[in-house]
């Protein structure tokens, strides 16, 4: 197990890291962060706008950077973006700084 503070949710859109995260950072009374809301408010952008101005590798060179910073942060509970994981590189740092937990949806 890794021994980083920070519980980082990683998994599908819908899978309920959000309203899980929450759950769990009430239940530990710890820090819950969206990692998506912190790159919109940073970005002053939407997702979606920012994929439209930047393409999908600058939105994920940016989620990165976000992440990074988040998870220098005091012990929390992080949502990621669903698509966090695709990166080879984002994929590492969250490793490297968290307890990745991979949240499943079945379509039944």
């Amino acid at each position: 197990m890794n021994p980083a503070p920070n519980l980082v949710l990683v998994g599908p859109m819908g899978a309920g890291k959000t309203s899980i995260g929450r759950r769990l950072a009430e239940h530990f009374a710890l820090a819950f962060v969206d990692a998506d809301r912190e790159i919109e408010a940073q970005a002053g952008a939407s997702i979606a706008t920012i994929f439209d101005c930047e393409g999908e590798a600058g939105f994920r060179t940016r989620e990165r950077a976000t992440l990074a910073r988040l998870l220098d942060g005091d012990a929390q509970v992080l949502a990621t973006g669903g698509g966090a994981v695709l990166d080879p590189g984002t994929r590492a740092l969250l490793r490297a700084r968290g307890f990745v937990v991979h949240l499943q949806v079945s379509v039944d």
